[in-house]
């Protein structure tokens, strides 16, 4: 089969070729691989910048969808022919990947592939710190920072669909009408005007319920400023490079909350395992998420696509910072 290969740290060391197919495990499920996601963290895997390292030689990719091919012995829930997402460890810029079945999803037919590979960590990990580890409720304001990207439309989705008001936060007039095209209530613009002031003018002085960032820097620092009493903060992500440093005083004199979020311990990637049930509970998330899809409440964008030889041109593409949406490689030659 054909494979993104890093066979030193740096893209430079990285590129297509003929490998052999992975071998199937008693509980790994086969995937003919029909379209995987790119994302920055990719990249950063790739040059060994992510706090998740690999050694080379490895595949990079965590997210793919497509259909089933074989299964090993132990696998009960997936047979040859079903149609999948999939999230996996590392291995999805290939024409085929085995998953282990614990993190394989039936994927409705009005979902397509494209759609699908935001499912396993960008829909996910928005659903999770909106839902298990925030408790967003009803009518609580959510501030959503990075609001353009993948991660940030995905949290705008979810929570709506969760009853909140949100407020967007992007830089440029294309990202801020995205962001309300997919739900936004407000959408503030922080190259034209300090948004922790607008946040706070919008929220008659109160400030937000909840933040997510997947920014992080200075942006972390200016959120602080307009969270509100009780409030919750999740640091999911530093694409500005900046890791935030958090002051203690803030935390104790506003009675704020910071949550950590990493999808993938409930996905068993953490060097610690979740508690027994969370099998059940990842799976009843992916229905109610992919049931909204089909319902056409959350409508994952695709900024563009790219195939198996072009991931150089996808990767750079998000380096630019200038992607709506997600970008995604096809299998195609």
């Amino acid at each position: 089969m054909r494979a993104v290969i890093c066979r030193e740290l740096g893209l430079e060391h990285t590129g297509v070729e003929e490998v052999s197919a992975p071998p199937l495990h008693a509980g790994g499920v086969r995937i003919a691989v029909q379209a995987a996601g790119v994302s920055f963290a990719n990249l950063l895997v790739i040059e060994g910048k992510h706090q998740n390292k690999w050694n080379p030689p490895f595949t990079p990719g965590t997210e793919v969808a497509g259909i089933v091919t074989e299964c090993g012995r132990a696998v009960t829930l997936f047979k040859p022919g079903d149609r999948v997402v999939a999230g996996v460890r590392t291995g999805g810029y290939a024409e085929e990947v085995v998953a282990p079945e614990s993190t394989v999803f039936h994927l409705p037919y009005s979902v397509d592939f494209d759609a699908a590979v935001q499912f396993p960590t960008i829909y996910a990990t928005a659903y999770a710190a909106l839902k298990w580890r925030a408790s967003i409720q009803s009518n609580e304001v959510l501030l959503v920072l990075g609001a353009g990207g993948g991660s940030g439309l995905a949290a705008i989705e979810i929570g709506k669909q969760l009853g909140a008001r949100v407020i967007a936060i992007a830089g440029s007039a294309e990202k801020l009408e995205a962001a309300l095209a997919h739900g936004a209530d407000l959408a503030i613009n922080y190259r034209e005007q300090p948004f922790k002031d607008a946040v706070l003018a919008a929220t008659d002085g109160r400030g937000a319920d909840v933040i997510f960032d997947p920014v992080g820097g200075e942006t972390f620092d200016a959120s602080l400023r307009c969270i509100a009493p009780d409030g919750r903060i999740i640091p999911m992500g530093f694409a500005s490079g900046g890791i935030p440093q958090i002051p203690a005083n803030l935390v104790l004199v506003k009675n704020i909350t910071v949550i950590g979020i990493y999808w993938g311990y409930y996905m068993g990637w953490a060097r610690q395992l979740p508690p027994p049930g969370t099998d059940a509970k990842v799976r009843q998330a992916f229905a109610e998420m992919l049931a909204w899809t089909a319902e056409g409440k959350l409508r994952p964008r695709t900024s563009k696509t790219f195939t198996l030889d072009e991931f150089r041109e996808a990767l750079a593409m998000l380096s630019g910072r200038e992607v709506i949406g997600r970008v995604v490689l096809h299998n195609r030659k």
